[in-house]
């Protein structure tokens, strides 16, 4: 169990095997957001933790494709959530899509080649965004419950670049302006045990 005092209550339901930065499990993925807007300076502001990621050969493949409510690009992106995100999304002061570049050019041979690690290195960036964002004081939540076809249309995405996921960013409100099936929901979620999920030497999981 973690020595470190929790600074949220998001902490205070969350317990660590180990010692880590309080800010991990203060980090969390509520669906109920305020009115709030967020000026474009502040998103980027978060945005900017992604620039520092770690990527394979500084490739950087991450793209971010953001909308702040009530544009009409905003609207456009919102559509093409599945009917559930819109539902609890609505009050979402941003939307942003995560794509990331399939290929890139070999710093060695100068030709253009898939890029295996794009994928990895995209979710280093979205995790880097989602943690700056919960240290300034925002909520963000992703999701794949996307028409990704109809959202490449909206966006204007090329086909090398994967349609990744879609977050919004929001200050976090109260449970109860949710529907009443998703108020319980609303809380920190726990985690596996970490024996589960990390085996020395060898593959040995159950599942």
């Amino acid at each position: 169990m973690s020595d470190l005092k929790p600074t949220s209550p998001a902490a205070n339901v969350r317990e660590t095997e180990h010692p880590i930065l309080p800010l991990f499990t203060q980090r969390w993925s509520p669906r109920a957001f305020t009115d709030e807007p967020i000026a474009e300076s502040a998103l980027l502001g978060l945005l900017e933790a992604a620039r520092w990621a770690p990527s394979s050969m500084n490739n950087q493949p991450w793209r971010f494709v953001y909308a702040c409510r009530p544009s009409a690009e905003w609207a456009a992106i919102h559509a093409t959530l599945v009917p559930f995100n819109q539902a609890w999304t609505a009050h979402a002061s941003a939307l942003v899509v995560v794509l990331s570049k399939t290929v890139m050019v070999s710093p060695y041979s100068g030709e253009t080649q898939p890029n295996r690690s794009h994928s990895f290195d995209t979710g280093a960036a979205w995790l880097s965004v989602a943690l700056q964002a919960t240290a300034a004081g925002w909520s963000t939540h992703a999701m794949t419950g996307v028409d990704f076809e109809q959202l490449r249309s909206v966006i204007g995405a090329p086909a090398e670049y994967h349609l990744e996921a879609v977050f919004a960013i929001g200050r976090q409100g109260p449970a109860e302006s949710l529907p009443e099936a998703l108020q319980a929901r609303e809380m920190p979620s726990p985690r596996k045990p970490l024996q589960t999920i990390a085996m020395a030497g060898r593959f040995q999981f159950d599942e």
